[in-house]
Formats: C-alpha cells, sequence, structure tokens
C-alpha cells in the first residue's frame, strides 16, 4: 500500500507547488473552499500536515484539549510565513516527507486532493488529477467513520456512482457525479454540490 499511494501524494505535492508558484501575492489572500481560511492557511495547514507525525499529532490534540478545529489552527498559526514566499518555501522543503498523522495512508491521498481544490477552484485553476488517486481518496474517506474525519455515516443511506470511474459505493438513492465532485462533497466543500445528480442528491446537500 506504502509504495501505491506516496508517489501519488508526491505527485500532487509537486503539482499543487508548481500552480503556487505562479500566483500574484493578492491571490494568496482570495477565500479558500475551506471556510474562514484563505489560500495563504490552507497552504500553510498543508505544511503542519507534512511535517506532522503520529507522536506530534497526540502531543498537540493534548495542547488543543482535543479540540481538532483549535489544534489546525495551531498549526496554521505556526507554518504560516511572514509572506507567501516564505510559506511556499516551507511546503517545498516539507513536501518530499513521509510522515503522517494517525489514520490510512489513503487520507493523505484526501487531503491532497481535497485541500488541491480548495486551493484551485476559487482561483480558477483547473487540475486533471490522476483517476486512481482521486479514487483511492474517495473510497478511503467513505470508509471512514465521523470520529475520525470520515464520510462513512454520512454516506450510509445513499449510494455513490462516479461517472468516470468504476466506483459504486453503499446503498439507496443513487447520487452521481464526477469521483472529484463525489469526493469533494462527501468533505463537505458544498461546491461541488451542483455538479451531483440522481434521488440521493438532495438527501446528500442536506445532511
Amino acid at each position: 500500500m506504502k509504495r501505491d499511494i506516496w508517489p501519488l501524494v508526491h505527485a500532487e505535492r509537486a503539482a499543487l507547488i508548481g500552480d503556487l508558484a505562479d500566483l500574484a501575492p493578492e491571490q494568496w489572500e482570495q477565500a479558500s473552499l475551506c471556510e474562514g481560511w484563505t489560500v495563504h492557511d490552507v497552504v500553510a495547514h498543508l505544511v503542519d500536515t507534512y511535517r506532522t507525525t503520529r507522536v506530534g499529532f497526540f502531543t498537540r490534540m493534548l495542547r488543543a484539549r482535543f479540540d481538532f478545529d483549535r489544534q489546525n489552527a495551531y498549526g496554521v498559526k505556526a507554518e504560516r510565513g511572514g509572506t507567501p514566499d516564505e510559506t511556499l518555501d516551507r511546503l517545498r522543503r516539507a513536501a518530499p516527507l513521509t510522515s503522517t498523522p494517525p489514520g490510512p495512508l489513503g487520507t493523505r491521498l484526501v487531503e491532497e486532493v481535497v485541500h488541491g481544490e480548495d486551493i484551485r477552484r476559487p482561483l480558477g485553476i483547473a487540475r486533471e488529477y490522476p483517476q486512481a488517486a482521486v479514487v483511492a481518496a474517495l473510497r478511503t474517506h467513505t470508509a471512514l467513520a465521523a470520529s475520525m474525519g470520515g464520510a462513512k455515516e454520512l454516506v450510509a443511506p445513499v449510494k455513490l456512482r462516479a461517472l468516470d470511474a468504476d466506483v459504486q459505493i453503499g446503498d439507496g438513492p443513487e447520487v452521481r457525479g464526477t469521483a472529484l465532485a463525489l469526493l469533494l462533497a462527501v468533505n463537505g466543500r458544498r461546491a461541488a454540490l451542483d455538479e451531483l445528480e440522481g434521488p440521493g442528491a438532495a438527501a446528500l446537500a442536506k445532511a
């Protein structure tokens, strides 16, 4: 599994670094798809995630009194540089790492693809993601319980069917869309809901 996942993760990191290198300073202050975070904040969060180990994660959670949002906020504050160039340099230096917080290794792909879109979509940047990366991220996230940051309970009442990949997950009223749109939707990115169709789409939107 590690041999399969890490090359995909590192390829996504390299692609994002390439896109960020062309941004104007004001684009770094664009609101991302992550509520309350700018593009700069999301990049700082990624630096923090790349550097986080399992032991470090639990230490930080203790400091944050087991508040996941507070823990993330600490990470953004710690890794956001004084300028976009400084934060981008930190991202470049952290990108080759294979550190990981607790959880299935596939969550690293969830992080890369979803946060990649959190950044790219508001800026009008399009990326054609490798299907293997998006499918692995979607399968990982929908199999993981909400207590671990996943969407298992969210998708339990519906059936997800990707229109561009051989992926069907669950039973119930069908929700159809690209694997990327499904991944974003089950990660709470409401911007992707308009890209979904089928009798289960409304139920997913209300969740």
